[in-house]
């Protein structure tokens, strides 16, 4: 199996180090492991910084893909964090540097970072969710330069309630737009660490996506710390199977490979 979303103490909001992740992953049976770590720029939060140093970051990934090369296969990634204002930075940013897979997410709705719950303050849950996607929906009509799309309904996992609405509607557009420029989304398993009855997306929004003819999909753990890498995996391949999915996707400096499902469960 792969995990495609892992992060390290290159991350702000991470304190594991990679070799910690990696010794998990291999001890785990893993044949693939890809870091994906912070680049938020403009983060709302002034007690948090997401940068990357992006030097040192590429250093250390040389000296692990050497050190476990007859091991596992490691992988560089980012998560940017994406806001509409924003999308020329990583415009910038994508022209400087390469990566192997680039998820973008939005962390940032309405310049209110969705964690401390600010953004929710005004607003109805509906109201909430819609700004959320209305956003998203922007950024990806306007910004290309990723694989994939991160959590894309992370907005549920800051709301106490839920939204009476399904915002399939919003979603599909979202997909209109993905679909044919040849990205794709991940499941994110970390939706029920946090309490979700669900990894991100929910099942609904899994099953709108392969309808609408998505095919391409990671399977990531969102992991800050060893214990929980590839957490839920074995349930989660087996939700994609159900719902019709044949592959999981990896990358190599942006191209994707198509894992058969059935050969990895």
């Amino acid at each position: 199996m792969f995990d495609y979303h892992v992060h390290s103490d290159f991350s702000a909001d991470c304190e594991t180090s990679m070799e910690k992740s990696i010794e998990k992953a291999i001890e785990m049976g893993l044949k693939e492991i890809c870091f994906t770590d912070h680049i938020d720029y403009d983060y709302p939060d002034p007690t948090i910084t997401f940068d990357l140093d992006l030097p040192k970051y590429n250093r250390k990934m040389e000296q692990l893909k050497e050190k476990y090369s007859n091991k596992i296969t490691i992988k560089k990634g980012v998560e940017v964090g994406v806001q509409p204002y924003l999308l020329p930075k990583y415009e910038e940013l994508m022209n400087t540097d390469w990566f192997d897979f680039v998820i973008c997410s939005m962390h940032t709705t309405d310049k209110k970072d969705l964690h401390s719950g600010e953004f929710f303050n005004d607003k109805s849950i509906d109201e909430a969710y819609g700004a959320y996607y209305k956003e998203l929906l922007y950024c990806v009509q306007n910004y290309r330069k990723y694989n994939i799309l991160g959590h894309i309904d992370l907005v549920k996992r800051y709301t106490k309630g839920k939204a009476e609405g399904n915002f399939h509607e919003i979603i599909s557009q979202i997909f209109k737009e993905i679909i044919p420029a040849g990205k794709g989304i991940e499941l994110n398993t970390s939706g029920v660490r946090y309490g979700l009855d669900s990894g991100m997306p929910s099942v609904d929004i899994l099953k709108l996506y392969k309808e609408m003819g998505g095919e391409i999909l990671t399977l990531g753990s969102d992991s800050h710390k060893e214990s929980t890498i590839a957490f839920q995996f074995k349930d989660s391949l087996a939700l994609l199977q159900q719902i019709g999915f044949r592959y999981i996707t990896t990358f190599e400096k942006g191209e994707p490979t198509f894992h058969v499902i059935n050969k990895l469960k």
